[in-house]
């Protein structure tokens, strides 16, 4: 038996089920991950369900002016604030000179992106001077707790399962550095915990009745700020009322001591800070991972740039020698505090690591707000409105009729042109439309894909170029039978040249795809997101469905045998008639007549 031609698989030839069968698996697996997860339809956008519209008004600052520069640049923090709840296909563009649009699709944590987008103020790293609860918590005869991190108060003054921190492998129960498994020397740890306060004493030789009054090291350090004025805004505020926790802080710089307030598990707490030691631009980077080696659970871990290093190590060196609460600093942002970790030894290293009772969720929006707290420039909440998705029903269904109408047409033709054919490719677009569907509403929970109208109008775009791969192969095996090939052979001569056309046509696609959903932002991306997507699946579909089924389908009788109606007639397509061979006569009447012919 001779062997096969190289370039030519026997195994591929032979065994198209085994694709069939990969295929399937695949389908069949992601179908029972959709129907697994809850979310059987994809997550749609603004456009097509509605959400939430912020306009911001931006305030110049000192050193800040309102331009091109700086408001682009507040767009892409915000851009990457929002996204980093997940891609969440939320559009942040500027309107006008000082206007920023933000609108976040229906079906997004809205609320927490609306916390992040109306975060606009600058961070700062504070050191406390003194805190403790205030409103209905203030009346809970125990002594207080300053809230960190994550962390839980007890409102009796134990910390709870939650406020306890667990030591990790990269510092010790008392907080001292230690060496990891991995070779690191020494890892600088932060631990958030809620350990309970001296009644939330501003200082250790403070009196019991001058709890709310700053420590001797905030009149020092605030210059020439009123303190006394300082100590009557502590004590006359109630940050369980929204409208005094609004106005904690105005106005404050970062060379003073402020006042500001704080939420922990539904408890608001009321803060002295000392001024800012740090600010949130010297944040290098910052990110949620969770600690496989320790029993930490998810942390935050900081990076610092050269300036950001030395003067984090200056007030994490005062702060260890502090108690509690004076050994905490406030990362302040809008006025808010929204952790305030304790430091038990000086971190050094331009590395640190908030650690404590986390959730992801936690972990992950204060690393969203480590990473991207500082704007060039401060906003004012001008309007937030509810966006209707009436009008973009309506244009969905329009599209959807159109693409109805478009694919009928499509139908229609592969059905008169390549007849028993068509079957086979109907058979293909609906298997890449199972994918494409399925595989839409499992990244909406994933990555946050949200499907928009130019996403739809990308799916129909991708009718028309999974069709063209199909009929590049059926002309590819109708010019092989034509040449006077039978079908089994046809089938496989024509697929490497067809191969080759395909898959230059998908890249070309893709690759402009690819550079669209780069250099674009906003809705033009989720077309540019589909038609990638669809491309991708239109190479698996052509590879593990149509060719192996072409080549199950050549050994029928109907389209091996070229009948009339399979589309692959030789006939009606103008193939030579098969050679038949005549027997020569024997004996000397079959030599030639002249000598000289032999």
């Amino acid at each position: 038996m001779a062997a096969p031609k190289k370039g030519r698989s026997a195994s591929a030839q032979s065994k198209p089920g085994r694709s069939l069968a990969l295929i399937l698996i695949a389908i069949v697996a992601l179908t029972a991950g959709m129907f697994a997860s809850g979310h059987r339809t994809p997550r749609l956008g603004i456009d097509l369900a509605g959400g939430t519209s912020i306009t911001l008004k931006a305030k110049a600052d000192q050193g800040s002016a309102i331009n091109k520069a700086n408001m682009d640049t507040a767009v892409d923090i915000m851009n990457r604030r929002v996204n980093g709840l997940g891609v969440s296909e939320a559009e942040v563009q500027t309107q006008g000179t000082d206007h920023i649009i933000v609108n976040i699709p229906k079906g997004t944590n809205s609320k927490e992106a609306q916390q992040q987008v109306g975060t606009t103020a600058k961070l700062y790293f504070r050191p406390v001077l003194a805190s403790e609860p205030t409103g209905a918590a203030a009346k809970t005869p125990a002594p207080s707790t300053s809230p960190s991190g994550s962390g839980s108060p007890s409102p009796s003054g134990s910390p709870s399962a939650k406020e306890k921190a667990s030591s990790s492998s990269t510092a010790s129960p008392t907080g001292t550095a230690s060496a990891t498994s991995q070779g690191r020397a020494v890892t600088d740890a932060l631990k958030a915990d809620s350990t309970p306060s001296p009644s939330g004493s501003p200082s250790a030789t403070s009196s019991a009745d001058s709890k709310a009054s700053p420590s001797p090291s905030a009149s020092s350090s605030g210059g020439t700020a009123d303190t006394t004025k300082l100590q009557a805004q502590y004590a006359a505020l109630d940050c369980s009322k929204p409208d005094q926790r609004s106005k904690a802080g105005q106005g404050a710089k970062p060379g003073e001591p402020t006042v500001a307030c704080g939420e922990n598990n539904k408890v608001w707490y009321k803060y002295l800070l000392g001024p800012a030691g740090v600010d949130g631009t010297e944040v290098k980077k910052a990110q949620a991972v969770f600690d496989t080696q320790g029993a930490s659970g998810w942390q935050v871990q900081m990076n610092f740039n050269s300036s950001g290093t030395k003067k984090f190590a200056d007030i994490t060196s005062e702060l260890a020698k502090n108690q509690q609460p004076q050994n905490e600093f406030g990362i302040v942002l809008d006025g808010d505090v929204v952790s305030s970790p304790f430091v038990q030894t000086a971190i050094t290293g331009g590395q640190a690591e908030i650690s404590g009772s986390f959730t992801q969720q936690e972990a992950q929006s204060l690393a969203n707000m480590l990473s991207y707290g500082a704007l060039p420039l401060s906003f004012k909440e001008d309007t937030v409105t509810t966006v209707t998705a009436a009008l973009g029903g309506e244009q969905l269904r329009a599209g959807l009729l159109a693409g109805a109408i478009g694919l009928a047409l499509v139908v229609l033709y592969l059905v008169i042109y390549y007849r028993g054919l068509s079957l086979v490719a109907m058979a293909s677009l609906l298997v890449s439309a199972i994918l494409t569907y399925v595989i839409m509403s499992l990244l909406g929970p994933a990555i946050g894909f949200a499907l928009n109208l130019p996403a739809v109008c990308g799916a129909i775009v991708a009718i028309g170029i999974t069709a063209d791969s199909f009929i590049v192969y059926f002309e590819r095996i109708r010019d092989e039978i034509r040449e006077g090939r039978t079908l089994r052979p046809a089938v496989e001569r024509a697929w490497p040249r067809a191969r080759r056309t395909i898959l230059v046509s998908d890249f070309v696609s893709f690759l402009a795809a690819a550079v669209l959903f780069i250099v674009t932002v906003g809705k033009v991306q989720g077309f540019a997101f589909t038609l990638g997507l669809t491309t991708v699946l239109d190479v698996v579909v052509v590879f593990l469905f149509t060719k192996p089924l072409m080549t199950l389908l050549a050994r029928t009788k109907f389209f091996g045998g070229g009948h009339k109606w399979s589309g692959l007639d030789p006939k009606s397509l103008g193939a030579p008639p098969p050679l038949r061979r005549t027997r020569r006569p024997a004996g000397p009447a079959a030599g030639p007549a002249d000598p000289k012919e032999a």
